[in-house]
């Protein structure tokens, strides 16, 4: 018994029948591409591309999605969070500081939330509680969002603009000084 060595195999060239296939395959593939420049300039001209019956990128999304979406595209997850602090400031703070004192802006850049006091005593009521509240605010939406509490007391009456006032005049603290 004799054993024979096995012969390395080159591998064939194409015979006629696989370099028609190959052939045919890009045709089509060219085929298809002008087909889909035609069919875009097509759709473009009855004004834009439509969406079909399959899911693609164009279709509408919900409300939902796509205002979360534009947040974290835009960067504005903290912001928004604070605003939702805003409108839950009952729940955060108690019934009874809500009553007396609400939050007016939140400065991103400082990280600084002002609220609004309705007395000078509530103003002062509040900046004592505020390091409890920056911990609790951070606790809710995540460390460092909010560095300070800036406290407000009651702003003054509007300044009324009369007939006998003097052009230029600011009022009964003009006289002292």
């Amino acid at each position: 018994m004799t054993v024979q060595k096995p012969t390395p195999q080159t591998p064939a060239e194409p015979s006629g029948v696989d370099l028609a296939r190959v052939a045919l395959r890009a045709a089509k593939e060219a085929a298809r591409a002008r087909g889909d420049a035609a069919q875009q300039k097509k759709q473009a001209r009855r004004g834009g591309l439509r969406s079909g019956a399959r899911a693609d990128g164009r279709d509408p999304m919900a409300l939902g999605s796509a205002i979360n979406r534009l947040i974290t595209e835009r960067g504005w997850e903290t912001p928004a969070a604070v605003g939702g602090v805003m409108g839950r400031w009952p729940e955060i703070v108690g019934e009874d500081v809500a009553k007396h004192c609400e939050p007016e802006r939140y400065d991103e850049d400082e990280r600084v939330l002002v609220v609004r006091c309705d007395s000078t005593a509530w103003a002062t009521n509040l900046r004592l509680l505020a390091p409890t509240l920056v911990a609790r605010l951070n606790q809710d939406l995540g460390h460092g969002a909010v560095k300070m509490i800036k406290v407000n007391g009651p702003g003054g009456p509007a300044r009324r603009y009369g007939p006998l006032r003097a052009p230029g005049s600011r009022g009964p603290g003009d006289t002292y000084g």
